[in-house]
C-alpha cells in the first residue's frame, strides 16, 4: 500500500507536537497534509535517515543538496510555514533530549527509524564544507572559507548578481514594480557609499574584501580617487583586473589578492568595507578595526556595510547557523550591531552615522532567487546540481530572515578624529542623501 505520506506526517506531529503546515508526498506517491499548502517533497526515505542521525537543520539541508527533499509551489511560503518548526525552534541537543523522555515520542522517533529503513544515512553531500583541525581565522583558514564560497566560478555569479556583480545589499530607491532594476539599486549603492566617505579627486581609497571589483572601479571612474582593492579569492581578482583594464583605470585601481591584515602601505583618506566583516570573526573584530583605523589618514572615513543579527538574551547560547555553516560561509560570524559599533569604538573610531538598510536586501535577495532560477539549468551546469540547490534555499530563507528581522544590515560610518577633535564632517546630517 502506497501509505508513507499519511504515517510520515503522524509521526512528525507526533514528534514536534503540532501539525505539519505543509503538505507531504512521499517517495512511494502517497500524499497528506493540508489541501492546496505547499508540497514537501520526500523523493528518498534517505532523508528521513539523515534528519533521524543528526535532527534539526543541517539534517534536513543535507536532505536538501542531495536532492532527496524539494517543494513544490511557493517556496518563500512554504519556508515560511517550515520556519517555525527549524529555526525558530531552537532544535538543539538539549530540547531534543526532553521531547524524547515523552514515551509517546519515543515510540513516534521508533516509528520513524522503522520507516526510514535500517541503513545508516549516506555520506554528507560533497558541497559541504570538510573541517580541519586548527584556529579559526588565521590567515590560512580564512583563506579556504573565501575560496569554498567565492571561488564556485565566475560565470555562476555573472548568472545570479547580473551585470553589476555586486554581491552585498542593493539601496533600492524605488523597487521593481516601481520601474527600479537590480543594477541601478546597485549602482545607487555604490554611489551611497562613495558620498557616505566623501570622496574627492586624488584620494586615496582602500575597498577591503573588493570582491569582482565594482566599488573600486565605480569610485576610480565617478570620484576620480585612486584604489587598491583586496580580496583573498583568486578567481575574483582576475575578473576584477580585466574590468579595470577594459575601463581602461590600470592607473588609478590595483586589484591585489591580499588578506587585509597584510596592507601596509597607509594612509589612506577612506576605507571601504561591503559585506566583508561577516567574514571576520567575533576573537578577530577588535583586530580588524584596529587595523583599518591604523591605516586611515587623521579625518579618515571608515564605512563599514555588514550584516548583524538580534541580540540574544543570553549571549552564551547564541550558535552559528549550522547550514550556511557548512554550506555557504564557512565560519562566517554575525554580531549584533551594538557589538560592532562598540568593537568599531574601542579602536579609536568615532562612529557618525548608523542606517539600516534591512528591507532592501530582502528585494535584493529575491531578484538574485529569480536570477538563479531563470538561468538554472546553466546555473546546475556550471557548478552542480547540488551546489544551485544551495545557493537558491540560502538566498531564499535569507530573503525571509530581513524581511521577518531575524537580521538585518547596517552601513555604519565611522571617523578617525584627529585631534583636537574636529571630524571634518558637515554639520548637518546625512549631507549624501541631499
Amino acid at each position: 500500500m502506497a501509505d508513507a505520506a499519511p504515517r510520515l506526517k503522524g509521526l512528525v506531529e507526533q514528534v514536534l507536537g503540532t501539525p505539519l503546515p505543509v503538505r507531504i508526498r512521499a517517495w512511494d506517491g502517497s500524499q497528506a497534509g493540508p489541501p492546496g499548502a505547499p508540497v514537501l517533497v520526500v523523493r528518498d526515505r534517505r532523508a528521513l535517515r539523515r534528519l533521524l542521525w543528526k535532527p534539526g537543520e543541517l539534517g534536513l539541508a543535507r536532505a536538501w543538496v542531495a536532492g532527496e527533499l524539494e517543494i513544490e509551489g511557493d517556496l518563500y511560503a512554504a519556508l515560511d510555514l517550515l520556519s517555525g518548526l527549524i529555526w525558530e525552534r531552537g532544535e538543539d541537543a538539549r530540547s531534543l533530549g526532553q521531547a524524547l523522555r515523552d514515551p509517546e515520542v519515543r515510540a513516534a522517533v521508533r516509528g520513524l527509524l522503522r520507516l526510514a529503513g535500517p541503513v545508516p544515512p549516506p555520506a554528507p553531500p560533497r558541497e559541504e564544507v570538510r573541517r580541519v583541525r586548527g584556529h579559526l581565522h588565521t590567515r590560512r583558514t580564512d583563506r579556504r572559507a573565501i575560496s569554498h564560497h567565492y571561488d564556485v566560478g565566475n560565470d555562476f555569479y555573472e548568472l545570479v548578481l547580473g551585470p553589476s556583480m555586486v554581491y552585498s545589499c542593493a539601496y533600492w530607491r524605488a523597487p521593481e514594480a516601481e520601474g527600479g532594476t537590480l543594477e541601478e539599486a546597485q549602482r545607487d549603492k555604490l554611489e551611497l557609499v562613495c558620498r557616505k566617505l566623501g570622496l574627492k579627486p586624488g584620494q586615496r581609497l582602500l575597498d577591503v574584501g573588493c570582491g569582482w571589483g565594482s566599488m573600486a572601479i565605480h569610485a576610480a571612474r565617478e570620484h576620480g580617487v585612486s584604489v587598491v582593492g583586496v580580496t583573498l579569492s583568486q578567481e575574483q581578482a582576475a575578473y576584477a583586473r580585466k574590468r579595470v583594464a577594459d575601463e581602461g583605470l590600470t592607473d588609478r585601481v590595483e586589484i591585489r589578492v591580499q588578506d587585509y591584515r597584510d596592507v601596509a602601505d597607509g594612509p589612506y583618506d577612506a576605507i571601504s568595507s561591503i559585506g566583508m566583516a561577516e567574514h571576520v570573526g567575533a576573537d578577530r573584530y577588535l583586530e580588524y578595526a584596529q587595523d583599518l583605523y591604523a591605516l586611515l589618514k587623521p579625518g579618515g572615513r571608515l564605512l563599514n556595510h555588514q550584516i548583524a543579527r538580534r541580540p540574544e538574551r543570553d549571549e552564551s547560547a547564541y550558535r552559528v547557523d549550522e547550514f550556511i555553516d557548512a554550506y555557504v560561509f564557512p565560519d562566517g560570524e554575525l554580531a549584533p550591531i551594538g557589538t560592532t559599533v562598540t568593537q568599531l569604538e574601542r579602536a579609536g573610531f568615532e562612529v557618525r552615522d548608523v542606517e539600516s538598510i534591512r528591507e532592501h536586501y530582502a528585494l535584493t535577495l529575491r531578484r538574485w532567487v529569480a536570477n538563479l532560477e531563470t538561468h538554472w539549468e546553466r546555473a546546475v551546469r556550471l557548478t552542480s546540481p547540488g551546489r544551485a540547490r544551495v545557493w537558491r534555499l540560502y538566498m531564499a530563507a535569507s530573503a525571509l530572515s530581513f524581511e521577518r528581522n531575524r537580521i538585518g544590515v547596517n552601513q555604519v560610518l565611522a571617523v578617525k578624529t584627529p585631534e583636537p577633535g574636529g571630524s571634518g564632517m558637515p554639520l548637518r546630517s546625512r549631507t549624501w542623501n541631499g
